[in-house]
């Protein structure tokens, strides 16, 4: 199984990236993100799950209909749905990343047309 995969699956069922990072380290494949930044998106899950569920389960749903969609990009829905959770307890609001990740769902690229 390719590193992307398993990542995919940590993200898509919601495991603990913590135990990603520990995983990964018996693939001798190169991924997008550090040990600390993984640890860092598995907090920032885990806050958002806590302090805002509703926003919590939407993002899940946004990814799960991208993946639906799927428009033959499939390494980029969980490092894009990862790079959103980066985003999240900075400078912008919940609502205002969870708004732009659901914008992708209407990208030239995504939609059915």
């Amino acid at each position: 199984m390719l590193l992307i995969e398993i990542f995919t699956d940590y993200i898509r069922n919601k495991k603990d990236l913590r135990e990603y990072v520990e995983r990964r380290k018996d693939i001798n494949e190169r991924g997008e993100f550090n040990d600390t930044k993984l640890i860092q998106i598995q907090e920032n899950l885990e806050r958002l799950k806590s302090e805002n569920p509703e926003i919590y389960n939407k993002m899940y749903e946004v990814l799960e209909e991208i993946i639906q969609q799927d428009k033959g990009q499939f390494v980029d829905y969980s490092l894009d749905f990862a790079r959103e959770i980066l985003k999240m307890f900075k400078n912008q609001s919940l609502e205002s990343i969870y708004e732009e990740y659901k914008d992708t769902l209407k990208h030239k690229y995504q939609t059915l047309n």
